[in-house]
């Protein structure tokens, strides 16, 4: 069809067919145009219009496989030529589609009873059991038929566009922002199968990011290889993309915390980690240092400790705290101390919860001898999977246990920030292993951990009590275990009443250590029967729970084997008949079977040595040509770019000369007061530079006296002026002065018989207050006390100074160290000062030495050009006198006879001869008798010798 051949066209037949309610065909043409092989060409705008109509068609249609091949088809017309087009149309796909599945999801109820989106719609059957299983079967109707093609719909828009930018390093942040919107759709929708896909197309993306695109990989690309198709459009990691790739994986580790996905959150771990491993190399690369910043790792940490809290793995748990609280404290300076308090609170309880078994509890099947149970490893593969999560995470082991994190603990001084209470519960845990007290003296600290915390609300250490509680009984069972064989089940009631738990909780946490996987469980039974605890191998009471009795059904069949072949031997001559026989028949081929494989060996390495040979003339013959080539296009590029190098400098001089000259022009006409701005460039050089010089400094020295000048007429009346106000002052200060003194001599006398009738009233009060003290005897009584008192601080002041002597001898010992030190500095200073000293001077020298070259031989260029300026003005000045000697006895008056006959005054020619004006002539008011001829005689007020063309006139 004709409309077929232009996007216009297409377009507007599919508005038509929309308009007459046939969408399937308007689709079915838009599809076409954007995906047929004949519709092949560049980009532009009206395909953007064509792809959002296509949006709009398939979703109200539901059609997710036409939206993934037209996004395909558009990405590929697009990533190069209008990548901005791109973008506009994906986050219109995403905003259209996540409003539709709002809108459905407000019609029902916003639940989906699918488990897997991907699989083909449910059929009747299902459905109508569904139905049957439900309270409200329309609502199950609503849902599957308004809500769960949305959803469908919203997820296919969500894989598709993660695979059209999954290289494109341009819309990398738009790839980023898409991957966050899908993990938070699975959040929302309690979708746990699609975010187990989404995680792994995120972390194949990631993948072939790290094999095809690292940094030996784009170096091979940019030498002229091939680029992979699976990252096409990608331009290498940078310190951007990282970021973006972490607030990802962030994103998502925050999703499996949600969704309580533990397994993808920990693959997701080894992802951030992957990324982490990108950053070192590519810091180490450029020279950097190579551990990423403190901020993303205290962020990454922070997200581990809540990941961790919500698996119940305390062991991981505590040691990310312990991580995020040594990064915060060594980096963020604006750390208060609450949050310093809260921090170092949360580590030492997140150590705290690690379940564990008391020292003394040894294996009996272990061969290394290790004397602690170690805390959640339960097995060989468990320890496995600790060590392989430890080094993935970064800490500081490999084998991470309750007893390592406590004693970084106190090697780190974490206790020093944390309250008393806490540390009298550490030391409770720790260090306490009586049984009886146990519980008494943890009940109040328990207590005002929960009162105190539950007032900071959200986030608050109150959720640490629980763990507490069950490793505090743990502790407690093991305790009693080590002193009691039986124990009443009212006296283990007595002694955990007040905990906050019940006795139900109690016994399930007994159990849970009696059926623990660990090496040495704990060994105890609950007789209800006799309402007791029976702890130990107890043969009389639990014989098939002892050690003795594991063993035994294995060592019964061992035995039973025994006792089997006795009972009936086997015929050692037939089976010795049948080995030879078998052992005779491998002689007699092993040797033909090994030729056969030599030969075929030796067939396969021929054939393939030939096959490596071609390939490798071939390879060679197109290297060389390949070499060739690229020389000469070389040699013509050196060739071309030197010749314009050559040009582009001739321009640069010529240029900056030209700009110099502008400059200087400019500058002496600005200060000359010139407006410059309204001058041309072409009056600017018409503009002599020598000759404006000259007036500028002209101008300038003139500006420069008329200043002086009126600041000497300024100073010489400022001088009169302050000589005359001294002079009408002096009587003034004098008369003030002597009214001050005869003021002050009054106050002062005032003052002096003040004081002395208030000291004879003192003096008075005294005196009667002393009659009064010794009538009642007190003065005695203070000598005693005084006499007692300095006995007392007379044996302080001995301490005190025979401490005061040590101190002065450490001082003194310090100080004598510290002046060593200071001299050994100063002796270092003062020779490296000398140093640079003799080296200035020298250079100085130099300098010195190159200026008085460059002196001298200015003085003798100067003295050259001005011997050869004296031998041209000599030879210019001969020339007129052997010119003029010839003609001496022709010439008119000379020079000096014009001199001394002329007053040096001008005479206009209409007034010479005149009476009353002074001639040239010698006579006065008459002409000389040379001096008749009309013009050659008269000499007017000049000094022309009378050569040339005039000689003919003179007498």
């Amino acid at each position: 069809m004709s409309w077929n051949q232009k996007p216009e066209n297409a377009l507007r037949r599919s508005q038509e067919l929309i308009n007459i309610d046939q969408p399937e065909s308007a689709l079915s043409i838009l599809h076409e145009t954007l995906t047929g092989r004949r519709m092949v060409r560049p980009w532009s705008p009206i395909f953007e219009e064509i792809m959002i109509a296509q949006i709009d068609l398939c979703l109200s249609l539901n059609k997710s496989r036409e939206v993934k091949d037209g996004l395909h088809q558009y990405r590929n017309m697009t990533q190069s030529q209008a990548p901005g087009s791109l973008e506009k149309v994906i986050r219109y796909l995403i905003d259209q589609s996540v409003a539709k599945c709002k809108e459905a999801k407000e019609a029902t109820s916003g639940e989906v009873h699918v488990d897997d989106l991907d699989d083909s719609t449910p059929d009747a059957n299902n459905m109508m059991l569904l139905s049957t299983m439900t309270a409200d079967p329309a609502q199950v109707q609503r849902e599957s038929t308004v809500l769960l093609p949305k959803i469908k719909f919203l997820w296919e828009v969500y894989r598709v566009v993660l695979d059209v930018l999954k290289s494109n390093s341009k819309l990398e942040k738009l790839y980023h922002s898409t991957a966050i919107g899908a993990l938070e759709f699975c959040a929302e929708y309690k979708r746990r199968t699609e975010f187990r896909r989404l995680s792994d197309l995120m972390r194949m993306h990631l993948q072939n990011l790290q094999k095809y695109g690292g940094a030996s990989a784009m170096a091979k690309i940019e030498e002229g290889g091939k680029v992979n198709n699976r990252i096409r459009g990608w331009e290498g990691w940078t310190t951007e993309s990282i970021e973006l790739h972490l607030q990802t994986r962030f994103a998502q580790l925050e999703t499996a915390s949600t969704l309580h996905l533990y397994t993808e959150g920990f693959r997701t771990v080894e992802d951030i980690y992957n990324i982490l491993q990108i950053s070192h190399s590519r810091r180490k690369a450029e020279g950097g240092s190579g551990s990423p910043k403190a901020k993303v790792m205290a962020a990454y940490y922070e997200k581990l400790t809540t990941l961790f809290w919500v698996s119940e793995n305390y062991l991981f748990h505590a040691f990310a705290w312990y991580k995020f609280y040594t990064l915060c404290k060594e980096y963020n300076r604006g750390m208060t101390p609450e949050q310093k308090e809260y921090q170092a609170s949360a580590v030492l309880l997140s150590a705290l919860c690690i379940p564990t078994l008391p020292d003394k509890a040894t294996t009996q099947s272990s061969d290394d001898g290790a004397s602690k149970i170690k805390a959640s490893v339960h097995d060989g593969i468990a320890k496995d999977k600790t060590a392989r999560m430890a080094s993935l995470l970064g800490f500081h082991t490999r084998n991470p246990t309750r007893e390592a994190l406590l004693s970084e603990i106190r090697a780190k001084n974490v206790m020093a920030d944390v309250p008393d209470y806490l540390r009298d519960l550490y030391k409770l845990l720790e260090e306490n292993n009586n049984p009886l007290v146990l519980v008494e003296k943890a009940k109040p600290l328990l207590e005002r951990l929960r009162a105190e915390t539950e007032k900071v609300g959200e986030g608050s250490l109150s959720v640490y009590v629980p763990p507490i509680i069950s490793v505090l009984l743990l502790k407690l069972m093991h305790a009693l275990s080590a002193s009691y064989h039986t124990i009443s089940l009212d006296h283990i009631k007595a002694l955990t009443d007040g905990l906050g738990v019940t006795f139900t909780e109690v016994e399930k946490a007994i159990i849970a250590s009696a059926s623990s996987k660990s090496s040495l469980p704990l060994r105890v039974r609950i007789d209800h029967r006799a309402n007791c605890l029976r702890f130990g191998n107890a043969s009389g009471c639990a014989p098939f729970e002892s050690d003795v009795m594991r063993s035994q059904l294995t060592n019964l069949a061992k035995q039973l084997s025994k006792v089997c072949t006795v009972i009936n031997p086997p015929d050692l001559n037939a089976i010795g008949v049948e080995r030879r026989a078998l052992y005779t028949e491998v002689r007699a081929s092993v040797s033909k079977e090994h030729e056969d494989m030599l030969a075929r060996k030796e067939l396969i390495e021929t054939r393939k040595e030939e096959a490596e040979r071609l390939v490798q003339e071939k390879l060679k013959e197109e290297e060389m040509k390949k070499l060739e080539a690229a020389a000469q296009a070389k040699a013509e590029e050196e060739r071309r770019l030197a010749l314009e190098k050559q040009l582009r400098e001739r321009e640069k001089v010529e240029k900056i000369k030209r700009e110099l000259e502008m400059t200087e022009k400019k500058n002496i006409l600005i200060s000359m007061g010139e407006n410059v701005d309204a001058m041309t460039e072409a009056e600017l050089m018409a503009i002599d530079a020598e000759k404006l010089a000259k007036e500028h400094a002209k101008k300038s020295a003139k500006k420069k006296d008329d200043a002086e000048r009126k600041l000497n007429e300024i100073r010489k009346k400022l001088d009169y002026t302050v000589r005359a106000i001294r002079i009408e002052e002096a009587p003034l200060i004098k008369k003030r002065q002597e009214e001050k003194v005869r003021t002050e001599k009054e106050q002062y006398e005032a003052d002096v018989v003040k004081r002395a009738q208030e000291a004879k009233l003192q003096w008075e009060e005294d005196c009667k207050a002393k009659q009064a003290l010794t009538e009642f005897g007190v003065f005695g009584c203070m000598a005693s006390f005084e006499k007692a008192v300095m006995k007392g601080r007379a044996i302080n002041h001995k301490i005190l100074c025979e401490e005061e002597d040590k101190r002065a001898e450490l001082i003194a010992e310090k100080a004598k160290l510290q002046r060593a030190r200071k001299r050994k500095e100063d002796e270092r200073r003062r020779k490296k000062e000398e140093e640079e000293r003799l080296q200035k001077e020298a250079e100085k020298k130099k300098i010195e030495e190159e200026r008085l070259k460059r002196e001298e031989e200015r003085r003798k260029k100067e003295a050259e050009m001005e011997e050869l300026r004296k031998k041209k003005e000599a030879e210019r000045q001969s020339i007129p006198r052997s010119y003029e000697a010839p003609r001496a006895d022709t010439r008119g008056p000379s020079s000096q006879a014009l001199d001394s006959a002329s007053t040096n005054k001008y005479v206009p020619p209409a007034r010479r001869g005149a009476s009353g004006s002074k001639g040239y002539g010698t006579g006065g008011g008459t002409r000389n008798a040379w001096s008749s001829s009309s013009r050659g005689g008269s000499f007017g007020g000049g000094r022309y010798d009378g050569r040339g063309r005039y000689d003919g006139g003179r007498s």
